[in-house]
């Protein structure tokens, strides 16, 4: 009830007690019976009342204090994953106060949110362009607005001009690079005896499982794309610059793949290549005898060549007539709609006969190079 009604009523009450006193005073009686236990009653509401709204302007002036989030956070994922442990193992576990169940589905448990989010940040540290791209979680198509030239001669123009001299207009455009989502699986078999060893963590042995097949194949979309039917890789970039040999890279070749990446998109810059590349790059030398690559001082990379970090892929092509073989430039280039509501279920009847479990992923994802200026890759010619 809140504070103003209940001073309304007291305030009822008190007159109601001021009533029976005025009929005894002007009859010049006493209260009759009726009289005397209707007015301690009335005395005893308004007392009641009283307490009660002094207690409510004592509680306005508390501050409610809250849990930490981050504290709150911790705590969910430890109930989820305790949960979660307990059922892989077949171990049935009372549900306690603000825990939450295991989702069963038609096809098997679905691993609760916060373990899909542990496999999401994994593959983000396995897969260094998912982690470096421009990153979106949009249901539906995104489209991702791009500013050009309205035709190849007509552009938005800055000079000096004359005082009381018209400007001549020029027009530009927005174009629109459109993202979905294509859908992927994704399907691993973890032996019971592994689920049953009490020393191994189960879970994380499921997220590092889990991360480290969906990363292999993000990554290899994300580099190379599969056609048009589905995502685009960084390599489909039409910033391109042809090797005079099919089968070798020199070094000043290197310098001109970087020097098509503006200046001003060279801070975050990287190179991407496949380890095979990467054996005969190491061996090439600039003028004086120093060798391109170079130890990286910070610790943070193995290498640096000509001044950036070097990336190792497989899922780059090796040197060969018309491969892409290096990709160079800020990752950001690339435009990736990754729906993070990823659903991971895990099976348990289905491969009993193989004493296993199998653990299924679904998602959707889609990627397109939406900045062509900030990365550049590097095409061996054609035999």
């Amino acid at each position: 009830m809140k504070l103003k009604a209940m001073i309304e009523k007291r305030n009822a009450k008190l007159e109601e007690m001021q009533a029976i006193l005025t009929g005894a005073q002007t009859e010049t009686r006493a209260f009759t019976e009726e009289e005397n236990t209707k007015y301690a009653a009335l005395k005893e509401e308004i007392r009641a009342l009283d307490e009660t709204m002094k207690a409510l302007e004592e509680a306005e002036g508390l501050e409610k204090r809250n849990l930490p989030t981050e504290k709150a956070k911790e705590t969910v994922e430890e109930m989820e994953t305790r949960s979660f442990e307990e059922y892989i193992r077949g171990q049935v576990s009372e549900t306690r106060a603000g825990e939450q169940n295991v989702t069963m589905g038609n096809n098997g448990a679905v691993i609760p949110v916060t373990i899909a989010n542990r496999i999401i940040k994994e593959i983000k540290d396995i897969c260094p362009i998912l982690a470096r791209s421009t990153m979106y979680s949009v249901k539906g198509t995104l489209k991702i607005p791009v500013w050009g030239k309205a035709a190849s001669t007509h552009d938005i123009t800055v000079g000096y001009q004359e005082e009381f001299t018209e400007l001549t207009a020029d027009t530009g455009k927005f174009t629109s690079v459109d993202l979905g989502g294509y859908l992927a699986g994704a399907l691993s078999l973890i032996g019971k005896s592994v689920i049953n060893n009490a020393q191994v963590d189960v879970v994380g042995f499921i997220v590092n499982e889990m991360a480290e097949k969906i990363a292999l194949f993000i990554e290899a979309q994300l580099l190379n794309g599969t056609g048009t039917s589905a995502a685009q890789g960084i390599t489909a970039t039409t910033n391109v610059l042809t090797t005079a040999a099919a089968t070798a890279i020199t070094s000043d070749e290197l310098v001109d793949l970087q020097s098509k990446v503006k200046q001003a998109y060279q801070q975050n810059a990287c190179w991407i290549m496949n380890s095979s590349t990467f054996a005969a790059i190491k061996k090439l030398k600039d003028g004086n005898e120093r060798y391109l690559l170079q130890d990286d001082i910070t610790g943070e990379f193995p290498y640096r060549l000509l001044g950036k970090p070097v990336f190792l892929s497989d899922n780059m092509a090796a040197i060969g007539a018309g491969a892409k073989t290096v990709v160079y430039g800020d990752l950001s280039a690339l435009s990736v709609n990754f729906r993070e509501n990823i659903e991971i279920q895990l099976l348990q009847e289905k491969y009993a006969t193989q004493h296993a479990v199998g653990v299924c992923a679904w998602f959707e994802f889609d990627s397109k190079v939406t900045d062509n200026q900030k990365v550049a890759v590097l095409v061996q010619k054609t035999a």
